[in-house]
């Protein structure tokens, strides 16, 4: 049995302690979601030298013949590719249009609107389906945007998973440990 000892305060969890993901390269595997794992599989994929350990916490795991400190940077051994498409999600329409409406640009109360409504034979696809705010998606209702004078930001379009992962990075989480910020950041131009 594996126990974790920690010198954090009590109130924080041992499931508190995820490890940042890297691909083979050195890059998150995903920056949105952003790619962490449990400090039980983390442990667990280290002993079975399916990845390398980058950067470490202050913390310790210990089992009745080993102690390790709980990484907090991990690295695949094997290149993982990325080239798959998006799936067509809530979630990934409001990733690729920033998590607001693309007629107001409010970020409150999210919903999604067909731009050629469906009663106008409008299909639910990515060409078709924009993030709108309820009070936008209500007044336009089973209309055509431009005939009442809405115009949405952008045309929508179907996302590679780059540009998802490209829109990702502008929404950080709340959380972000002193370790993991060399890896997720690395390309942002440095200050003189």
């Amino acid at each position: 049995m594996t126990q974790l000892v920690t010198h954090a305060p009590p109130s924080f969890a041992p499931n508190g302690w995820p490890a940042l993901v890297l691909n083979a390269d050195f890059r998150p595997l995903s920056y949105y979601p952003l790619s962490l794992w449990p400090w039980q599989e983390v442990v667990k994929s280290v002993f079975l030298e399916r990845v390398d350990v980058v950067a470490e916490y202050d913390e310790y795991v210990h089992s009745p013949s080993i102690t390790m400190r709980l990484p907090s940077v991990i690295a695949l051994r094997e290149f993982v590719k990325q080239d798959r498409q998006p799936a067509f999600t809530r979630f990934n329409v409001f990733l690729r249009d920033g998590f607001k409406c693309v007629y107001c640009g409010s970020h409150e109360d999210l919903t999604f609107d067909h731009l050629v409504p469906r009663s106008k034979g409008g299909r639910t696809s990515w060409d078709n389906i924009v993030a709108a705010c309820s009070p936008c998606n209500l007044r336009k209702g089973g209309r055509m945007a431009h005939e009442i004078n809405m115009h949405p930001s952008h045309r929508p379009h179907r996302p590679t998973t780059f540009q998802l992962q490209e829109q990702g990075r502008k929404f950080p989480p709340n959380h972000l440990h002193d370790t993991w910020l060399d890896y997720l950041y690395w390309d942002v131009e440095l200050e003189m």
